[in-house]
């Protein structure tokens, strides 16, 4: 089997499920996941790539909270400068 090098948006994809599992595991669900926390775990998560990133690559995100026991509940985007939140439960 060949190797395939990921692309810098898959790349994103696993950092993003990356936080959201670390936050979840640290601090329990169900709990409410904003951006802000999401950056200081991961600066290179911005916005603009967070909400890229979920929009393609959702059932990704979701198979990696599956993985450790958690779910995807709702994801809220209120436009720019008002925020972004996951809503995660336990599975």
């Amino acid at each position: 089997m060949a190797f395939k090098a990921k692309s810098a948006a898959e790349t994103k994809a696993a950092d993003l499920a990356s936080a959201l599992v670390r936050i979840a595991d640290r601090d329990g669900a169900p709990l409410n996941v904003g951006v802000d926390r999401l950056r200081h775990g991961n600066p290179r998560l911005t916005p603009l790539a967070i909400g890229q990133t979920f929009r393609k690559y959702r059932d990704s995100l979701d198979a990696a909270l599956a993985e450790r026991g958690y779910v995807l509940v709702d994801y809220a985007d209120r436009g720019p400068g008002r925020g972004m939140e996951f809503e995660i439960a336990p599975a």
